[in-house]
């Protein structure tokens, strides 16, 4: 399949590492391609610039966002929350219509230092704010809280947890579900929270996350959903 993957920090690169080790025509999106492969330098989890990391993976293709949502059936946000709603702008409408989009954005605002809050809560969430400005695009949020690494591989972590979906469109859902499967996620494990309003509660995880990780001074934890059998 032909997947865009808007993003080229720690977690665009993750989750296109994955979909190229499954036999995916992956397309990395940026804003600028030369500027993206002129930083230097190892990123905060030490991995190489990506220059050096698209020489290590010659099968993904580097474009700018509308060549990389162009070039995609399936979509994958995995730009940070702020420059979310930029990036789909600059993908353009045209290139986004009828596909469907995992998002994976959170809403972080580190403008006051560490923790962050988040810039939008309560009454809206960013995946909604992606959907209403792209109406004919099929936001999915999901994998948006937890660690890039786990996304990918699950079974790092012994035993059953979970990861939340949610969505106006049941298609675009199961198209996600579908991937996710490949990725190592059991059907069981992906809960499936009704429309793009669900969002509001996935990305307002991100505080405790965020919190649990300077306690644990690791991200590689996730949340279980322990229920009373019925």
């Amino acid at each position: 399949m032909k997947i865009g993957v808007f993003g080229t920090g720690v977690v665009g690169q993750v989750i296109a590492e994955k979909l190229d080790s499954l036999g995916h025509d992956v397309m990395l999106g940026t804003r600028d391609v030369q500027q993206s492969l002129a930083r230097e330098g190892k990123d905060n989890y030490g991995r190489p610039a990506l220059k050096e990391w698209m020489a290590a993976h010659p099968k993904v293709k580097l474009g700018t966002f509308a060549e990389a949502a162009a070039h995609a059936q399936l979509l994958v946000n995995a730009t940070s929350g702020f420059g979310a709603m930029e990036a789909l702008k600059l993908a353009g409408e045209a290139n986004l219509n009828g596909k469907a989009m995992l998002d994976i954005s959170n809403p972080l605002d580190f403008s006051k230092g560490f923790p962050p809050s988040l810039s939008v809560c309560n009454t809206d969430s960013l995946g909604e704010q992606l959907q209403r400005a792209f109406p004919q695009l099929k936001v999915v949020k999901g994998l948006n809280t937890l660690t890039s690494f786990l996304m990918v591989a699950p079974r790092m972590l012994p035993g059953e947890h979970h990861i939340f979906l949610c969505g106006n469109d049941a298609g675009a859902k199961q198209e996600v579900r579908t991937l996710l499967s490949s990725f190592g996620w059991a059907d069981n494990e992906m809960i499936d929270l009704g429309d793009i309003t669900n969002a509001r509660g996935t990305e307002q995880l991100l505080p405790i996350w965020v919190r649990l990780y300077g306690t644990f001074q690791n991200p590689m934890f996730n949340f279980r959903i322990v229920r009373a059998e019925q």
